[in-house]
Formats: C-alpha cells, structure tokens, sequence
C-alpha cells in the first residue's frame, strides 16, 4: 500500500462516497479541505463507519484525544494525521 498524501486522500473520498450511497447522498464533490462532519454527507453512525475503517485499514488504533477537527476533520487532515503517526510526514 502507497502512503501518499494523495493516495490516502483519494482512498478516504471513496470511502465516504460507499457510506453516503448508503443513505442516497452524492459525495462525489467532496473536496479534500472541506469539514467533513459540516457537509452533512454522512451522519454520525457514518462517521463512526468511517473511522472505524480508517483505523482498520490503516493499521492504526486512535486515542480519544485525537479524534478532533485539527486531526480528522478533512481529507487532507486525515491524511496528513495518518502520515504524522506513521513518522512519514
């Protein structure tokens, strides 16, 4: 698996994109800056969905003191998080 910036970003947006069909909602747009939680495109079942499988795919267990807006809240933020934890960044 590449860790790139890119790569996870583009990774994360696909995810988001399966969790949002699930409810009818177009993802599709999603830019990599935008808050994530402030599109409304998933809901908070969602975002645990999301999560839940960052962590997973990523190999990485989060601390509650990390799930905040500075680290998670974006495409970007996530990948950039992800790339700090693994000492890539």
């Amino acid at each position: 698996m590449t860790l790139s910036r890119e790569s996870i970003e583009a990774a994360i947006k696909a995810k988001i994109v399966e969790i949002a069909a699930q409810t009818g909602d177009d993802a599709s747009e999603l830019e990599p800056d935008e808050i994530i939680p402030a599109t409304g495109l998933i809901d908070s079942t969602g975002l645990l969905d999301l999560l839940a499988w960052y962590e997973k795919t990523y190999e990485i267990s989060l601390a509650q003191d990390e799930l905040t807006i500075d680290n998670l809240g974006s495409l970007t933020r996530m990948a950039e998080f992800l790339l700090r934890r693994k000492g890539l960044l």
